[in-house]
């Protein structure tokens, strides 16, 4: 056991020191949803190319952290306020909603696997912990925004520009990533492409709290 725990310890920190210093080319989602599609018998589609955060619109990181984690910038990873009110939901037996941040989506998507269980929970925190302290906000952010799912075989900023928006990643607009951001919770019925009056109505709010929240020190944030 005790070497169990060592090479587990040993093994999942250097991972997270190497993957601070080079692009995430594979996340364990687009393996699954390869598999999912191979399943279906459909041709299996991935759409993803690493870009620095430079070369994104500075419109994305505001908009994804007015939509998902508006406190992004000044929690350790996770936020305890949200987390207690998911949970005091839950249990009056409403419909159970998503408190994650954008680190612990970061640290799932990167590290660790979708379906939830108590299992995953507990290594997603400590993933969320582990990039919190070695990789910084900076390059939480820039993972994040290179690895989430945005549609069907479409992740990350460089994807869903090209596919969706038909420009570069760097070019999107306010509106643009406004509702990229609101396709997130939901990207396989949430096209940032065509958006439906739900989205519409989503966009306006997130619009409206890209004002109202800091924005994105990239000197502050570098570790």
């Amino acid at each position: 056991m005790r070497n169990i725990l060592i090479f587990f310890f040993t093994s999942t920190i250097l991972s997270v020191v190497i993957l601070k210093y080079i692009p995430v080319y594979i996340t364990p989602l687009m393996l699954i949803r390869s598999v999912e599609a191979v399943i279906k018998g459909e041709t299996p589609e991935i759409n993803h190319r690493w870009v620095p955060l430079e070369e994104i619109s500075h419109n994305l990181p505001q908009a994804v952290m007015a939509s998902e984690d508006n406190l992004f910038l000044k929690h350790s990873g996770f936020d305890l306020e949200q987390i207690q009110k998911a949970q005091i939901e839950a249990q009056e037996g409403k419909r159970q909603r998503g408190a994650s941040t954008i680190s612990q989506q970061t640290a799932r998507n990167v590290f660790l696997w979708q379906k939830r269980s108590w299992l995953r929970k507990g290594l997603e925190a400590y993933f969320t912990f582990l990039i919190e302290k070695i990789w910084g906000k900076e390059r939480i952010m820039e993972a994040y925004l290179n690895s989430i799912e945005m549609g069907k075989g479409i992740y990350g900023a460089h994807a869903v520009a090209r596919i969706n928006f038909k420009t570069s990643p760097a070019k999107l607009t306010k509106d643009q990533c406004a509702y990229i951001a609101v396709s997130l919770p939901n990207p396989l019925q949430r096209d940032s492409a065509h958006p439906t009056a739900k989205m519409r109505k989503m966009h306006n709010t997130v619009l409206k709290r890209m004002k109202q929240i800091d924005t994105f020190p990239r000197d502050a944030c570098a570790q």
